[in-house]
């Protein structure tokens, strides 16, 4: 089974892109609510993340923060346990 992987972000913040890259760079598929684009979207995301900054990441339903708690998952290694 392959993880559930969502980001709620913006087009253009330099952190989503980051965010992106990564799980782009280990060809994860993930769905992206962009917010920007999508404004009803900004309340789903409270409502899912409790947090107003982009991005905010979730896997399988679970937020995990933002970009730099994603970077830090793969740091330590605990970012492949949850896309397994």
């Amino acid at each position: 089974m392959t993880a559930k992987v969502e980001i709620y972000g913006t087009s253009f913040c330099r952190h989503c892109l980051a965010a992106r890259a990564l799980l782009d760079s280990r060809k994860t598929e993930y769905t992206e609510y962009l917010i920007d684009l999508m404004p009803l979207e900004r309340a789903e995301m409270l409502r899912r993340c409790g947090r107003k900054k982009v991005p905010q990441i979730l896997i399988n339903d679970v937020p995990i923060g933002s970009d730099e708690d994603l970077m830090a998952l793969d740091a330590s290694g605990k970012l492949d346990q949850l896309l397994a």
